[in-house]
């Protein structure tokens, strides 16, 4: 194994993750396909193996130390741009089904590569805004779990993000230092869209030194059918 893969079991390790070989081939092979495409469009500003594999891989597992995604559970990933958080958690716990969803066509090419390449069975990627897919019946309310990491503010993010949810389900966001105060700022949106605070969880992502947030909201009640507004209205005027 080489000495940058030790670095993911070893963090995995620490947050209580065990990687079979299976895994660890495939976090591999994903990291030479996003240094790869990385070359032809900008995917990501990390471009340094260990840091990809503490930044993105390791940050992207923290989710799963909170333990709501369960192994046959439907996941959605808004946002997905180079394939974080949906693609690691895939990797660790192959049974969920996952769908990435980025509003960048060329992005959503890059992902079904890495979805064949990989070997990631029940996994789809799809090109398309949050606002548009929201509408489609097939898609509302249908995931257990909505994840996204470094899209939008809270706010702005529960409105793309919520009305994918079942009701019992969960949409949970990567946040940084400034996740308190989004957290307040998106009270009133949470309430509008059927979701209510579950907690707000300062994660240690080994080898970090950068401050990593999960906002935790549960979805209690359907999400308004008007949600999520048009193209471009959530950002322009959030709830």
């Amino acid at each position: 194994m080489c000495h940058d893969m030790r670095l993911l079991t070893d963090g995995c390790a620490q947050m209580g993750l065990d990687l079979n070989e299976m895994q660890v081939s495939r976090f591999k092979k994903y990291i030479s396909l996003l240094l790869e495409w990385n070359h032809k469009f900008n995917l990501t500003a990390i471009t340094d193996p260990k840091e990809i594999i503490v930044q993105h891989f390791l940050d992207s597992l923290s989710v799963l130390k909170l333990d709501r995604i369960k192994e046959n559970a439907s996941v959605m990933d808004m946002g997905s741009g180079a394939g974080f958080p949906g693609i690691p958690v895939k990797i660790m716990i192959p049974g969920i089904r996952l769908t990435l969803v980025d509003a960048v066509q060329k992005k959503t090419l890059y992902l079904k590569e890495v979805i064949r390449q990989l070997e990631l069975e029940e996994s789809e990627a799809i090109h398309a805004r949050a606002e548009d897919l929201g509408r489609m019946e097939s898609r509302r309310e249908k995931y257990d779990v909505v994840l996204s990491r470094a899209v939008a503010e809270l706010r702005v993010l529960t409105e793309y993000c919520l009305p994918f949810a079942r009701t019992g389900g969960y949409f949970v966001s990567h946040k940084g230092p400034a996740a308190a105060e989004e957290v307040r700022n998106a009270e009133k949106a949470i309430r509008i869209l059927g979701g209510q605070m579950e907690r707000v969880e300062k994660m240690q992502v080994p080898y970090s030194e950068k401050t990593h947030i999960l906002v935790v909201i549960k979805k209690t009640t359907k999400s308004p059918a008007k949600y999520p507004r048009a193209a471009g209205k959530p950002k322009k005027s959030p709830l």
